[in-house]
């Protein structure tokens, strides 16, 4: 058999054309490969110079300094169980960094060896979410805790307060003006250093507005207040915001704040810190404008907007005592400590002790500690001389008065306070014995020689409800008994007066600790005087009261 052998198919000639074709793609990959071997460095250079101008390196912490580190050490706490006698203070920062002339820096070196005393004295810092569950149960996983809070975001918080945080194991919140964030560079955070501070587990973030915290002319003449809590003036109109576009502008700022909060991936806040501290009501008021074009009164506006959106607001001012603890769960407001660049460890750790609520067991002889009275008065005495006999008084007539232990009293309940008092003449001179001081209800008692009084109230409002004759004397015996619900006067063991607090006065608008006055009306006369005092617990009454629940 003959084979015979394959032959492939025959190829035409390409085409001038097709040559110069493949030439002219060739050139463009060459062109296009040429393009991203420059462009590759470029784009990486680039975003690495964005990476680094929006995440600030951090510095290493300074360390403790000698006089931190000669703290005493508190001793290791032997309970593992929660508790509830020692409610958390909550301290309010700003801003940590160097070279600052601002009140509201403090040091690097400052902030360490701030925490380095805290440690020491045995002090665990709270999460948000621990400290909202004080105020709901009254428990803290440590005897002794501390809320770090930061207003305003400033960058320094990533720069500094970070690293010395993570070095002393303990947690802050970060309290963000959410429209200033990753703006006005460097003094604020970026979002980008706010993610890393988020997943580091050690800061949580809240609420300071949007862009309301600044101040802005609320009448005619260009005074200046705080936008969030005043009613601002129209100018193109001559008056000053209706309740409605105040109402509009408040909420759309705080609402455009929390949006702000979920469109970069952060949990919703449920604390709120009042810019520059501007809580009071007074100022939280803005109302129709009268016939001059100023705002009248509306109470309460300001306050209505922050509760539908936010369980608690801190505040660093506030009108009356309102450290975290029941009155303060009630009130859906906390009063912090304040810490600036003045502060040493050792105005710091005094604060604390200010700060700290206590049980009425804690001070059962008032008198002997004048160091934890406050004068009320305003005469710039100190001391309790003008109460008990010592002097000096403020004149041949006048008025002396002092508060116990207002912050560290603020959830006092079931007590008994015994006093007697001398130097009582015919109605020109008396006492009085405030008990539940500084709650929404406190009790007054005015006792001379011959008769006494109980009022309720605060300032203008104060009423009379009883009012009994004694056998006329110069010393009576007074006693006080303070339970949830009410109240009972006994004076010389034989005059009763019961008052029975109504349902609005009770839990946590009825605690409170005691203060007390002398008054002399007659300048032939001389000021009567406490001569003794006692606070005895109730039985069966809890040593701290638990908090109520925050929303």
């Amino acid at each position: 058999m003959t084979s015979t052998a394959h032959t492939p198919p025959q190829r035409s000639a390409p085409h001038p054309g097709a040559h110069r074709a493949g030439a002219r793609a060739a050139r463009a990959l060459l062109g296009a490969l040429a393009v991203v071997v420059v462009a590759v460095p470029f784009q990486a250079a680039w975003s690495y110079d964005a990476h680094r101008r929006a995440v600030t390196a951090q510095q290493v912490p300074p360390g403790p300094s000698d006089a931190a580190m000669a703290t005493p050490r508190a001793g290791a706490p032997t309970e593992t169980r929660t508790v509830a006698h020692h409610a958390p203070v909550v301290l309010a920062y700003h801003d940590v960094g160097r070279g600052s002339r601002s009140r509201y820096t403090v040091t690097p070196q400052a902030f360490e060896d701030q925490l380095a005393t805290l440690a020491r004295a045995g002090y665990r810092s709270l999460d948000s979410a621990e400290f909202l569950d004080f105020l709901r149960s009254g428990s803290t996983p440590a005897p002794r805790t501390v809320f770090l809070t930061f207003d305003d975001g400033a960058h320094g918080l990533w720069v500094h307060a970070d690293r010395i945080l993570a070095k002393y194991r303990m947690k802050a919140a970060a309290f963000l003006i959410t429209g200033h964030v990753s703006r006005h560079r460097p003094y604020y955070l970026s979002w980008e250093e706010i993610a890393r501070m988020e997943a580091s587990g050690r800061w949580d973030f809240e609420n300071h507005t949007h862009d309301l915290h600044h101040r802005a002319a609320v009448d005619r003449s260009g005074r200046r207040a705080p936008a969030l809590s005043n009613p601002l003036w129209l100018p193109h109109e001559s008056r000053a915001e209706t309740p409605a576009e105040f109402r509009a502008r408040v909420s759309g700022d705080l609402d455009l704040s929390l949006r702000t909060f979920a469109r970069h991936g952060l949990p919703r806040p449920h604390l709120f810190a009042y810019p520059f501290s501007e809580a009071s009501d007074a100022a939280a008021r803005p109302g129709a404008p009268g016939a001059d074009g100023t705002a009248q009164p509306v109470d309460g506006l300001l306050t209505d907007l922050l509760r539908t959106r936010f369980r608690v607001r801190l505040t660093n001012s506030s009108e009356r005592p309102l450290p975290a603890g029941r009155r303060a769960a009630t009130a859906g407001q906390v009063q912090r400590l304040e810490v600036t660049r003045a502060t040493s460890t050792a105005d710091l750790l005094a604060g604390l002790a200010r700060f700290t609520t206590s049980a009425p067991s804690a001070s059962p002889h008032p008198l002997e500690q004048p160091s934890l009275w406050r004068r009320t008065d305003r005469s710039g005495h100190t001391g309790l001389g003008a109460l008990t006999g010592r002097g000096p008084y403020p004149g041949r007539t006048g008025y002396a008065s002092a508060a116990h232990m207002p912050l560290a009293s603020a959830d006092w309940t079931g007590y008994t306070v015994t006093t007697t008092v001398d130097r009582l003449s015919e109605s020109r001179n008396n006492i009085g014995l405030v008990v539940r001081d500084h709650s929404r209800e406190p009790v007054s008692v005015a006792l001379s020689d011959s008769f006494v009084r109980v009022l309720v109230g605060i300032g203008d409002g104060r009423r009379e409800i009883a009012r009994r004759a004694l056998v006329s004397g110069p010393c009576h015996r007074l006693s006080v008994t303070v339970e949830a619900d009410r109240t009972v006067v006994l004076v010389d063991g034989t005059v009763r007066i019961e008052r029975r607090s109504p349902r609005s006065a009770t839990a946590g608008n009825a605690t409170g600790g005691i203060a007390f006055s002398t008054r002399n009306g007659d300048p032939a006369s001389s000021y009567p005087r406490f001569t003794s005092m006692t606070v005895t617990p109730l039985p069966g009454h809890p040593g701290t009261p638990r908090a109520d629940a925050a929303r």
